[in-house]
């Protein structure tokens, strides 16, 4: 290995000690004869001190050090003396006299300085990503997303999940918002669609027995884009088999709790309160409440019962209000018989953190002749259901449990820990607010080859 140690790592332990050291440039002072710099990696910060009666020749080349040189360095730990300690940084007890200086790589002066308390405007920041991950208030992000989704990982193994990936490429069925497509070259004509979610492959994989699946998947929606949106985004996916609501409630609680105990140092109450719909939006005019007093730091909380369907004025027809797949409170299926679809409630929650909707969830249908009923209620009739979702339909013939999942935002969940603004912190190369990256300058023009190749062409 090159180094011996990280930026991070030394303290007054360390004293005596040779090591080697890689990283970057994070400042630079020449004090008369002395020449003093901070090396800088993901791990931290360590001064280093350039004397010439120690070595010359690594004197020599410290004098031509620019910011975010990326360089290897040998010295011996200097334990400093008690007025010299920074007690800014974890190793401000120590510093390293060079013996050797290496320069790897040379860098042009940075268009931002590598500071966060400096205010960059995001296009600047997102153009220059690498120069912005490396700027500790992202890379604390994204190191605690790692640490999320490893705790995420553990849980669901304990609770007997398996992680099982679902096509990227898959048939086009949109489920609210418009689908991203992708040409097919083999079979010309046809595209596949981007998944808006895993949610049709998780009931199937409820049909062949998997019983509990999970995934910390990327999905993809066309949509118009705000602070808490990407065209891109990831979630935790989640099905069970032979279970109810309480069984989802109660897993997603114990989730939960493990994540504010290991992130935040934070013993949140289980079980969460649970507020119906009706009351919801009686109560706080909003389905997704921020129910926070004055001092706590964060409110979960689930939203029940909420309508099956909803009417929609300007195509005079029904839909559903959480997605088609959603069973029906037993209470209410008297409804179906007399055609009142506005008096029914669904078997969906949604969890709400601090006014934001972290995720949500239903019990599924799992009967075939149920899913073709509401399938016809909003507005499938049987050969458009057998087109979009004859696959579904079919799996249903051969034995299907009843099952019930949610799906929890990733990202959001990251944003609200930290207390971000914008999911684009959380994202290591997120697009902005038109879609584009403007690290890669995507969506790019396709030169005319590509097209023939896929049987396209451009119009307008």
């Amino acid at each position: 290995m090159l180094r011996t140690h990280t930026c991070g790592e030394l303290r007054k332990e360390d004293g005596d000690k040779e090591v080697t050291l890689c990283g970057w440039v994070a400042a630079r002072r020449d004090h008369g004869k002395l020449i003093f710099i901070d090396i800088r990696d993901r791990y931290g910060i360590t001064q280093v001190v350039f004397v010439p009666s120690v070595s010359k020749d690594a004197h020599d080349v410290a004098q031509k050090l620019g910011p975010e040189f990326v360089i290897k360095l040998t010295g011996k730990v200097v334990v400093r003396p008690p007025k010299m300690v920074n007690a800014d940084v974890p190793t401000g007890e120590v510093e390293v006299c060079a013996e050797g200086l290496e320069i790897l790589n040379q860098a042009e002066v940075p268009v931002f300085e590598i500071d966060d308390s400096l205010d960059v405007s995001e296009d600047l920041r997102l153009t220059y990503r690498y120069l912005d991950i490396r700027r500790e208030k992202l890379r604390t992000s994204l190191e605690l997303r790692h640490k999320l989704t490893n705790l995420i990982h553990s849980y669901m193994d304990q609770q007997q999940f398996v992680n099982i990936e679902t096509p990227f490429l898959t048939k086009s069925t949109p489920e609210g918002a418009r689908d991203f497509l992708v040409p097919s070259r083999l079979s010309a004509g046809k595209s596949f669609a981007l998944p808006q979610s895993p949610q049709l492959f998780k009931q199937i994989l409820m049909v062949s027995g998997m019983d509990r699946y999970y995934q910390v998947v990327r999905c993809f929606r066309d949509e118009d884009l705000r602070a808490d949106r990407q065209p891109e985004f990831t979630q935790l996916d989640l099905e069970m088999s032979f279970v109810t609501e309480e069984d989802v409630f109660a897993l997603t609680e114990g989730l939960f709790k493990e994540i504010f105990k290991q992130v935040k140092g934070i013993d949140i109450q289980t079980p969460f309160p649970r507020m119906t719909h009706e009351q919801a939006k009686k109560e706080h005019n909003s389905d997704k409440p921020d129910l926070r007093k004055e001092g706590e730091e964060f409110s979960l909380t689930w939203i029940v019962d909420f309508p099956m369907f909803k009417y929609n004025e300007e195509e005079k027809r029904w839909e559903s209000e959480h997605h088609p797949f959603t069973s029906i409170k037993e209470e209410d299926l008297k409804y179906l018989e007399t055609e009142e679809y506005g008096k029914i409630r669904a078997r969906s929650y949604d969890l709400v953190l601090n006014g934001n909707e972290i995720g949500s969830g239903s019990v599924r249908i799992h009967k075939k002749e149920m899913q073709k009923k509401i399938f016809d209620i909003i507005g499938f009739d049987e050969a458009e259901a057998e087109k979009r979702f004859g696959f579904l339909l079919k799996a249903f013939e051969y034995g299907a449990p009843p099952h019930a999942g949610a799906a929890y935002g990733v990202d959001r969940l990251v944003a609200i820990l930290l207390g971000l603004d914008s999911i684009r912190d959380t994202i290591a190369f997120p697009k902005t607010q038109k879609g584009n990256c403007l690290l890669t300058d995507a969506p790019s023009a396709v030169d005319g080859k590509q097209l023939k190749d896929l049987g396209l062409s451009l119009h307008g």
